[in-house]
């Protein structure tokens, strides 16, 4: 509470007048808000609400907006502004004693906001908005960036910019892209199968991502090196693009739900038995294919085929139990509940039982764990200020565990609470959760996890 509230967003055309905020194509299901009674369980659940105590920045308050423009309201900057302010971190869904399906309610309205009303935002949110939907969804754009992008961390200019701040009095959006971007490491090249070690238990398909790919290649190399050790196949169709995960959550339709088609029709002839996902926000959307296609008569029965084989990593080593050793790694952890991974898909203990298992690590949980860090998606980069004060607030919470490592299942949770360790001045590693269990199924020494975080230490510099 107190933290100040973003100005309001400009806008370029007036309201249409007498024009309903939804047209008739999956407007927010009146059934669903109906489902809301306001009792206000969701308000401490909320990331946005806690930083301004502002209703309409609310669960209730959004949904109270909902309810409006399905009574013929126009849409708004309000309705825009308000709507583009949430996370859409799905606390509020764990926490609600009434079941509401804020998920979807959040979903169709955005979808509306994106064909009715883009008008209402600034041309610079415009501009930026089309900048990544132009570049982060396709693997390969964000490869052709690692050389240049390596270059600029590499030739101390990164240091200069960092230090002028010129970036931040250019766009605080720039300056955050800046800021979150990981040193770039030697790619791994992934085959296209990776037999099991041992006894073959289960043949699975895994995503590759795009961030992911691009930008923590280790992270897919240790995925299917602990799958292969675990007595898997893994087959990792070449042609596979993205998933459609960021599209969906912006709003963008037509858009992700191409993506989606693509994706289904590259794991169509794999064979497998489960498609594995290491990103929380990927995996929440990927398991939610047969919702988004069900009205797609090509795809509806072939989506429902592919979400029902949708797992986390996490829960498929679990439900095929450990065969591997696990030798000792003693060190202690930060457990940072992604909020795809935890709200989204409810996948909470499985991650803690795989660390936990492992000889020697003790696992600290984080004060307001539920609450978002304040990446979500796009999020902060289209929303800088109040992503940053989430990070802020995240990395405060993690220091207070006093623990060695901050150990997460999502990339957009590792770049965002990276940062805001580094504006705090801490020289904490993080990691995702998958190559922890990598280093003890291999035997490593722990120094491998926290020695490899250069993006830790080279911005461990104190906050101004």
């Amino acid at each position: 509470m107190g933290a100040a509230m973003p100005e309001q967003a400009g806008t370029t055309q007036p309201d249409v007048l007498a024009l309903a905020a939804f047209d008739d194509h999956h407007p927010p299901s009146r059934d669903l808000i109906d489902d809301c009674v306001h009792c206000g369980f969701c308000l401490p659940a909320c990331p946005t609400y806690n930083l301004w105590g502002e209703e309409m920045d609310s669960p209730r308050g959004r949904i109270y907006l909902m309810k409006e423009g399905l009574e013929g309201e126009p849409m708004s900057p309000s309705l825009v502004q308000h709507i583009d302010r949430c996370l859409g971190c799905m606390a509020c869904v764990t926490v609600c004693p009434s079941g509401v399906q804020y998920d979807k309610l959040i979903e169709a309205t955005r979808q509306q906001v994106e064909r009715r009303g883009a008008q209402h935002r600034s041309f610079a949110d415009r501009a930026l908005r089309e900048a990544i939907f132009a570049l982060f969804p396709h693997p390969e754009r964000l490869r052709l960036m690692r050389g240049p992008l390596a270059l600029y961390q590499r030739s101390g200019l990164s240091r200069l910019v960092r230090r002028t701040r010129v970036l931040e009095r250019i766009s605080s959006s720039l300056a955050t892209m800046e800021a979150i971007a990981p040193p770039v490491k030697r790619q791994v090249r992934i085959p296209p199968l990776s037999p099991a070690k041992g006894p073959r238990r289960m043949t699975v398909g895994m995503l590759l991502g795009c961030v992911q790919r691009e930008f923590y290649p280790g992270v897919n190399a240790a995925t299917v090196r602990v799958l292969n050790m675990e007595g898997c196949d893994v087959v990792t169709p070449p042609a596979q693009g993205c998933c459609g995960a960021l599209s969906v959550h912006a709003g963008r339709e037509e858009e992700g739900l191409r993506y989606a088609r693509a994706l289904i029709d590259t794991f169509t002839e794999a064979g497998v038995e489960r498609i594995v996902v290491n990103s929380a926000g990927c995996g929440s959307t990927m398991k939610d294919y047969a919702h988004l296609l069900a009205d797609d008569p090509d795809y509806a029965e072939r989506a429902r085929a592919f979400a029902e084989k949708v797992r986390d990593v996490s829960e498929i080593l679990v439900e095929l139990g450990p065969v591997a050793t696990r030798h000792p790694l003693p060190v202690t952890i930060a457990y940072h509940d992604a909020c795809h991974l935890a709200h989204a898909q409810g996948v909470r203990s499985q991650p803690r039982q795989l660390l936990g298992a492992i000889p020697g690590l003790t696992i600290k949980e984080i004060a307001e764990g539920d609450l978002c860090c304040g990446s979500a998606g796009i999020y902060n980069l289209v929303q800088p200020g109040p992503a940053r004060e989430l990070g802020d607030r995240k990395a405060a919470n993690v220091a207070a565990t006093g623990a060695e490592l901050l150990v997460t299942s999502n990339p957009g949770c590792l770049l965002q609470i990276t940062d805001a360790l580094g504006r705090r001045g801490l020289h904490m590693s993080t990691a995702h959760m998958i190559r922890v269990l990598d280093a003890s199924l291999l035997g490593k020494s722990v120094d491998t996890l926290l020695e490899d975080a250069p993006q830790a230490t080279r911005r461990a510099v104190p906050a101004p």
